[in-house]
């Protein structure tokens, strides 16, 4: 089945780690967006194969300060 996002079992081989805490340090580190939602991490396959080519994501928070005149 072709899911929008990361099974657990995937996220685990590509972090390395098993535990939330260094699944979202590693995508953190790596600037790959993700969230948290209770006990899973959501990370979508787009945003890792962007990462993997190179992409850099943009993720914002906040106002866009930039947009006022």
């Amino acid at each position: 089945m072709n899911n929008e996002y990361l099974s657990n079992q995937e996220l685990s081989r590509l972090t390395g780690g098993s535990e939330n805490s260094h699944k979202s340090h590693w995508l953190k580190l790596r600037s790959i967006p993700h969230q948290q939602d209770g006990k899973r991490i959501i990370v979508s396959r787009e945003h890792v194969r962007n990462w993997l080519e190179g992409k850099v994501t943009l993720t914002r928070s906040g106002m866009n300060l930039g947009a006022i005149r």
